[in-house]
């Protein structure tokens, strides 16, 4: 080929490819830039694009098992509440029986001390009806455990349920018929016949109190396992996908030069056929 040629500059062909890939080059920094991402779609790198997208698939699902878990602790936390409030109770409600149990008080301090024992099972009653969160109640009558995904693996935990309302109905009715007027002369079998009542009352109260409390216990331990699991996928991708923006930037300035460089040597190397002129004046 004819270096001296007017119809074909080889220098400019070369200075023009080498131009059209610092072009391409500079493309890439500046998505890398505004992304953020090295791969922000399978043009970038089809294999780890693809990777990177079942890693998002994991951690939104990581996500969906978290909130699982969540909204259970909140029906066992307002649960718990629900029996701690019932469990406070309790106390005052033997000390009133007991009350209710001496002979020596008169009809009228009997009649108070009546009015204040059904005060205080209504408020119990009312613990238990109000211990509800998103609509449900696991310690009503008609309350069930709730099973709760608690991995990847469709592993589930389990918030047990306690049917607190049906034993305080229980003790109410106990009370009802054994304090009521003209049920029994000897007050000291009233309280004997309100007793057991009580008894499986409180019974059932330590026990959903242990339960929830142990069940509420593995949900946040759990919980908290899955955010750092989370966290660690979350940091697996970016190690993946992140752009490392202290080398783009670097990386940018170079191109820049690079671009000015080129623009320029095609302009000189287009301004060389316009020499052979003179070889004809």
């Amino acid at each position: 080929m004819a270096v001296n040629s007017i119809v074909t500059n080889a220098s400019a062909f070369v200075a023009l490819r080498n131009m059209t890939n610092i072009n391409q080059a500079m493309q890439t920094t500046q998505n890398r830039v505004s992304t953020g991402l090295r791969v922000a779609s399978a043009l970038d790198d089809s294999s780890n694009f693809a990777v990177a997208q079942g890693v998002r698939a994991e951690i939104k699902a990581l996500g969906a098992v978290s909130q699982g878990l969540n909204n259970t602790k909140g029906v066992g936390k307002v649960a718990l509440a629900g029996a701690t409030g019932v469990s406070n109770l309790l106390g005052d409600i033997r000390a009133k029986m007991t009350e209710l149990s001496n002979d020596g008080i008169t009809a009228t301090q009997r009649s108070l001390l009546e009015t204040d024992l059904d005060a205080l099972v209504d408020q119990a009653k009312n613990f238990v009806s109000n211990a509800s969160f998103n609509d449900t109640n696991i310690i009503e009558t008609g309350g069930s455990a709730i099973a709760t995904i608690s991995n990847l693996a469709n592993d589930t935990l389990t918030l047990s349920a306690h049917n607190l309302q049906g034993d305080i109905e229980t003790l109410e009715s106990a009370i009802f018929n054994a304090f009521s007027d003209g049920a029994a002369s000897d007050v000291q079998a009233l309280l004997v016949a309100t007793t057991g009542a009580f008894d499986v009352l409180e019974t059932a109260v330590n026990t959903a109190l242990n339960d929830l409390g142990s069940d509420i216990r593995a949900l946040e331990l759990q919980t908290d396992f899955l955010e750092d699991i989370s966290a660690a996928t979350e940091e697996g991708l970016g190690n993946i996908v992140d752009a490392d923006m202290a080398r783009e930037s670097a990386r940018m300035t170079a191109l820049q030069v690079q671009q000015q460089l080129s623009v320029q040597t095609l302009g000189i190397i287009n301004q060389a056929p316009q020499s052979l002129l003179g070889l004809f004046r």
